[in-house]
């Protein structure tokens, strides 16, 4: 059956030009349209983003670019998805597991915040996206995002040897949050932000009270437990 089907296939292809040689030229143009749309992203935000400008970037036609990809919002996805992924190149380059769980928190809240200053409208991009009606991320988007909160998780989890599993998901995505809106704010330049000079600073501050406030928690919990 899968032979007929491969039969059947590549009669439809151009003369000369096997089943693989047109699945790797597909890949090919995948990957250009979402490399294409990464850098209209980057230059204008996703309000730059459309179909007929991506279409000419790759030298194909508008319903080609249709071909390659489900609809714009799958393409958007694709580009979040590289986006998250040196997004978690960055954090994990600027922290180590030999460091004090304070100081590898505090390491990873700085990276997050230098990224999103350095590529403004690509991690923005991550956060104003929103799917079209009646349509549900994919899991593998799902996954890629929760990505970003393991780099938070792992330290907390020494930091808090004892907390489950529970626990540490919800406080690895409430210390995220907390940072993030410092950074979206600030970067923002709104009058309550921080100013984006102070940002690293106030960043690191915020970080180091949380931590010793989880460390005094612990010791108070500790020593009630011990009563």
């Amino acid at each position: 059956m899968f032979k007929k089907f491969v039969e059947q296939c590549s009669a439809r292809l151009p003369y000369g030009e096997s089943l693989t040689k047109s699945l790797d030229r597909k890949t090919a143009q995948r990957e250009a349209l979402i490399e294409a749309a990464e850098r209209i992203i980057g230059a204008q935000g996703l309000q730059g983003l459309k179909a007929r400008d991506l279409a000419h970037a790759i030298g194909c036609s508008l319903g080609g670019v249709y071909n390659l990809v489900g609809d714009i919002d799958e393409l958007i996805l694709h580009v979040a998805s590289r986006t998250l992924r040196s997004l978690s190149e960055a954090m994990t380059a600027a922290s180590h597991s030999d460091m004090a769980p304070e100081a590898q928190l505090s390491a990873i809240a700085i990276a997050y915040c230098r990224f999103a200053q350095a590529h403004q409208p690509l991690w923005r991009a991550l956060f104003e996206h929103r799917m079209g009606r009646d349509k549900t991320l994919p899991d593998w988007a799902i996954n890629d995002q929760l990505g970003l909160f393991a780099h938070v998780a792992a330290p907390l989890r020494r930091l808090l040897p004892n907390a489950d599993a529970d626990s540490l998901n919800l406080l690895s995505r409430t210390l995220f949050s907390a940072v993030h809106g410092i950074v979206w704010i600030g970067l923002d330049e709104k009058l309550v932000a921080v100013p984006v000079a102070a940002l690293e600073g106030q960043i690191e501050t915020l970080v180091c009270a949380a931590c010793r406030g989880l460390a005094e928690e612990k010791a108070f919990s500790h020593s009630r437990g011990n009563a």
